[in-house]
């Protein structure tokens, strides 16, 4: 092996070794590290390790040094401390549109972030939630495609599905290729959705990742749109209920004070609330009318009132009615 050539491997190694073994708890001395490298067939001895730590240091590889009869090194620096660690992976755990499978493989690759160490100890810290899990193992390959398709501003084209009574893959409209201009992805309500809009609505649409089948990167260039400006789409966000479309309206609410934290988690604190009593305020809000948000309204009972405009407050009642009669509760 050229003498330049093994020097290489040999820093590289050294780093690799330090990085993955030790942190600022763990240090290796310079008498296992030498014995670590042995293992692996690079020769080296105190001197040249001396100089190499030197050489990574100077290059920007920070190694710390504990300076003993025998030198300690380790490596303090993350990419990500432990808390984010451990938010990561309880994200990833959390995640419905992830598959069982790949949800370990990524627990086990984000805890390697922490080093060999402490990845162990982080794993037995990780409590597996009661998530149902999507069956679907192709959504990294269907985010591989849409994350091409926004780089070279592509359109996609995608079939969609939805499943039958015996759990088999009925697609929507026979068929058909959905072809859209892609805009962003959105991790919404425990689901991953495709942001875009088409040529033929011209209005914005989601689409469920792990619904999509089939994608590909189309050949035709993306159609420039001021729905794709970041503004316009956190405003679209804001106005969902559970990813539902319907009539985009102003409506005015009242609440109870107890709402106030639920409002502003919901509709941003841009949004305006107004006393109207000792315990109630009254705030407006740009909706958009769907079933889920005639649900979210009822889930308050007494605590949150529509107050306008009268045709919503007409649709609310003639949602509660059908409730109602669903269940003959009707005298």
């Amino acid at each position: 092996m050229p003498v330049e050539k093994g020097q290489r491997l040999k820093l590289l190694k050294i780093w690799e070794i330090l990085r993955q073994e030790t942190d600022e708890a763990h240090p290796m001395s310079s008498v296992a590290l030498l014995q670590r490298l042995e293992e692996i067939d690079i020769k080296c001895d105190r001197r040249t390790l001396y100089a190499d730590i030197q050489a990574l240091n100077e290059s920007g590889y920070r190694i710390h040094c504990n300076r003993r009869k025998t030198n300690e090194y380790f490596v303090e620096r993350r990419e990500f401390s432990m808390a984010e660690i451990q938010i990561l992976m309880d994200a990833v755990q959390a995640a419905s549109f992830i598959t069982k499978e790949k949800t370990e493989h990524l627990v086990d690759k984000i805890a390697e972030l922490a080093g060999s160490r402490k990845a162990e100890a982080i794993k037995r810290n990780v409590v597996a939630f009661n998530t149902v899990k999507s069956p679907n193992e192709d959504i990294f390959g269907t985010v591989a495609i849409i994350t091409q398709a926004l780089e070279c501003g592509k359109k996609i084209e995608y079939q969609y599905f939805d499943y039958d009574l015996d759990k088999h893959r009925v697609f929507r409209k026979g068929d058909k290729i959905y072809k859209v201009n892609p805009v962003a992805t959105i991790f919404s309500d425990d689901k991953y959705y495709l942001l875009c809009y088409d040529d033929k609505h011209g209005n914005l649409a989601h689409y469920r990742i792990d619904r999509m089948a089939n994608v590909k990167v189309s050949l035709e260039e993306i159609t420039p749109s001021e729905l794709s400006e970041v503004y316009a789409i956190q405003k679209h966000k804001r106005q969902l209920f559970g990813m539902f479309k319907g009539e985009e309206c102003d409506v005015t609410f009242e609440a109870d004070n107890s709402l106030i934290d639920t409002v502003l988690d919901k509709f941003g604190f841009d949004t305006h609330l107004s006393a109207v009593g000792e315990h109630t305020f009254r705030f407006t809000a740009t909706v958009q009318i769907s079933p889920v948000f005639l649900g979210w309204c009822c889930s308050f009972g007494e605590k949150l009132k529509v107050v306008g405009p009268e045709r919503v407050s007409v649709q609310l009642i003639e949602f509660i009615v059908k409730a109602i009669e669903q269940y003959n509760c009707q005298k």
